[in-house]
């Protein structure tokens, strides 16, 4: 017997501004789906999963969910009025007893649920927003971006959880690496109309391409065939014209039918160009720290950048790695050491927080605004790599239509924002590329173009991202900031630094043994053998180990109601699941502190 789907939508159709957006959308989601939903910034990916959330009424056509089925949805700008902490909005749709639920989840995503609503950052709302859908764990998950403002860590104990889930979910998201890992069908859409593939995301470029030369091969065909039967409309029409009525009908039926096919929106057009060659050492760091009160973001660092160089900063949030990024081009000074930027510096920065884009101006102002663009006297054009452009032709460089143009900032997709902040960057020459999480919201497109002209960019790049696969095709090398401020620098991009140290750790020296131990170095190998990081756990493990005995605690008794079975057996199940996990991460993190501990004494 087949099983009834999730979630159902049958001819959806959909219009914004007079234009369509969907028309005659059929598609399901059924039990125990994992679908990556993709396709172009502005094609509707957001729109689509706010109309599977019953969020956004469709024009026409029915969204069906099986009674029963909940549905929960984690929007990319969440509504937090009303609430004074993220935790008051993340626990306000569960039953009391069930707060471990987010505090579990506040762990893995690393937010503060007693962070107050107004001093929360967009990044911190947007955790909120994932651990509420977390906690709430409904039959149908729809993720739009859940990784943007997420840390690598952050991001992994994501993947863990969606990985392990019994539910069914839809997620959007421009991490390539993500999308691999969970995955196992796509829905990809694409001039209103989605397709599924049931293969997961390794498959979906090559069946696009396919997809794509069998339209072109298909228009052909059409094309050649319509202008045949316009030669024989013109050359024979008059002799036969009694006979033929029903030829020349299905000539104009052909035409319509041409005139029918959306042509697919193309590739951006973006170019970066190097301005004049910057000095071969571009930046010389010497013994720069900086500690913001008590709290040490950087302990004495040496860094010297060479042209040409590609550095990619990795760490958790709030390590220091916007911080470092300030220091080494000269924004925010070191508060010991010194930075030395090199000769005939041409900096641009892409900043993650925007702040270069004005809501309320449209894109034209915007641009025609910023002074680096400006032309004197000439109000519609603008400055591009030394050369005027008319605006209009230039945002369409970027995809942006005619229309867009005169539309304020703030009607914008995520990915459109950061196109424009592109355009903005692209149109002046720059020898010294700064890309604080550029990756966030783009398409895969994009993103590919975007990897293929840093890789031709004759300047130098540094980079910030949580893109472990941005990260692995961009950089050259890799510095590492693990907290407590201490940076180091390796070869290569991300899997190449997870190699490394992965292998330093692996060939870490052991304590002499016995009649090994030699009587000069005694006192040295008495003192603790630990690294950085193993002296850094052993420390936070005390407080995570309160932290989970006191959640196992709070489970417990919720499962003490002598009636809870019989009243709420899902509920039930969910705290014995929970339960049984926390005991299991307490007994592995009083083992690991066991073996630290042990280590330290040597």
């Amino acid at each position: 017997m087949a099983r009834l789907p999730l979630l159902q939508l049958s001819d959806i159709s959909l219009t914004f501004g007079g234009d369509p957006v969907f028309s005659g959308l059929d598609m399901n989601v059924q039990p125990g789906d994992r679908l990556a939903l993709v396709g172009r910034n502005g094609s509707g990916k957001s729109t689509l999963l706010k109309v599977m959330a019953g969020l956004v009424e469709p024009d026409g056509g029915s969204r069906v969910v099986t009674p029963g089925i909940t549905v929960g949805y984690m929007e990319q700008d969440p509504d937090l009025s009303g609430f004074a902490t993220l935790g008051d909005f993340a626990m306000s749709a569960l039953e009391p007893g069930q707060e471990y639920l987010v505090d579990m989840a506040g762990e893995g995503l690393k937010f503060d649920p007693s962070r107050p609503v107004e001093t929360a950052s967009g990044g911190e709302r947007r955790r909120a927003a994932l651990a509420k859908l977390l906690a709430e764990a409904p039959e149908l998950m729809l993720l739009d971006e859940p990784t943007n403002h997420l840390d690598i860590q952050a991001i992994t104990w994501l993947e863990d959880q969606l990985a392990s889930t019994r539910a069914g979910f839809v997620l959007i998201s421009h991490d390539r690496a993500f999308l691999r890992k969970l995955a196992r069908a796509t829905l990809w859409i694409d001039r209103g109309q989605v397709r599924r593939l049931d293969k997961g995301f390794d498959a979906f470029e090559d069946w696009r391409d396919t997809v794509w030369a069998e339209e072109d091969e298909a228009r052909h065909k059409l094309d050649r065939k319509i202008k045949a039967e316009a030669r024989w409309a013109v050359e024979g029409i008059s002799a036969r014209r009694k006979r033929n009525q029903g030829r020349v009908r299905a000539l104009g039926d052909l035409r319509e039918q041409r005139a029918g096919m959306i042509r697919r929106q193309g590739t951006a057009d973006m170019a970066l160009e190097a301005g004049q060659k910057s000095g071969k050492r571009v930046i010389e760091a010497r013994g720069i720290s900086k500690s913001f009160g008590d709290r040490v973001i950087l302990q004495p660092f040496d860094l010297r950048v060479l042209r040409g160089d590609r550095l990619a900063f990795v760490g958790p949030n709030g390590a220091g790695k916007t911080t470092l990024l300030k220091m080494l081009i000269g924004e925010l000074a070191p508060d010991t050491g010194e930075v030395v930027l090199g000769t005939n510096l041409q900096i641009a920065v892409f900043d993650q927080n925007r702040a270069a884009l004005d809501p309320n101006m449209t894109l034209w102002e915007s641009l025609t605004g910023d002074p680096e663009m400006r032309v004197s006297g000439q109000a519609d054009q603008v400055m591009v790599r030394g050369q005027p452009r008319h605006v209009v032709g230039y945002l369409k460089d970027f995809l942006f239509d005619d229309a867009q143009a005169r539309a304020p900032v703030s009607s914008l997709s995520g990915g459109e924002k950061a196109r424009l902040l592109l355009a903005k960057i692209m149109a002046r020459e720059s020898n010294l590329l700064v890309l604080d999480e550029p990756t966030n919201d783009l398409d895969v497109e994009t993103l590919d173009l975007l990897q293929d002209l840093l890789g031709d960019y004759a300047g130098t790049v540094l980079l910030v991202s949580h893109d472990r696969d941005f990260l692995d095709r961009v950089a050259s090398t890799t510095i590492a900031m693990e907290g407590d401020g201490l940076a180091t620098v390796y070869a290569g991009g991300w899997s190449d630094y997870q190699a490394q140290r992965d292998s330093q750790a692996s060939t870490a020296p052991e304590k002499p043994r016995g009649n090994d131990r030699k009587p000069a170095p005694v006192p040295k190998a008495t003192t603790t053998v630990l690294s950085f990081t193993e002296k850094h756990r052993l420390e936070k493990l005390p407080a995570e180990i309160e932290r989970i005995e006191a959640e196992i605690a709070r489970l417990t008794d919720f499962l003490s109601a002598p009636d809870l079975f019989a009243r709420e057996p899902a509920k039930f199940r969910k705290a014995t699941e929970a339960l049984t996990e926390r005991q299991a991460a307490l007994a592995a993190a009083e083992e690991e502190w066991m073996q630290l501990e042990e280590k330290a004494a040597g």
